[in-house]
């Protein structure tokens, strides 16, 4: 359970640093990126695999790149679902998802760096 909150609240500060970063992400308030980071990690669990499994020829014909499509509809759907949270254009879906990304992961590795290994 310490594993999840670490996360959602890492991915929660990074949605907060790309909503600051980003013109075309809005996020209201503190809740409301943790209820997107909630969401992401949700749609991320249940809903990408399917997508996956079932895009594979158009992913194996653009050689990966058709990936970087379900990244931003999963974006676009979280945006959708997560009422004060809004994210205008694909492009800035894009970003917006490499920045979470990015973010969340150098969250992650300092914490976890600090962490000790009890709940393993």
């Amino acid at each position: 359970m310490g594993k999840f909150f670490a996360k959602t609240v890492a991915t929660a500060v990074a949605v907060l640093f790309a909503a600051y970063i980003l013109k075309g992400v809005q996020v209201d308030s503190t809740v409301t990126a943790l209820l997107v980071a909630v969401v992401l990690g949700l749609l991320n669990s249940f809903i990408k695999p399917v997508l996956v499994l079932l895009t594979i020829p158009f992913t194996v014909l653009t050689l990966g790149l058709f990936l970087l499509v379900i990244n931003i509809l999963i974006v676009k759907w979280a945006a959708d679902i997560v009422p004060g949270f809004s994210v205008h254009g694909w492009l800035t879906a894009l970003i917006f998802s490499f920045v979470v990304s990015f973010v969340s992961s150098l969250i992650e590795a300092v914490i976890g760096s600090n962490r000790r290994n009890d709940d393993a």
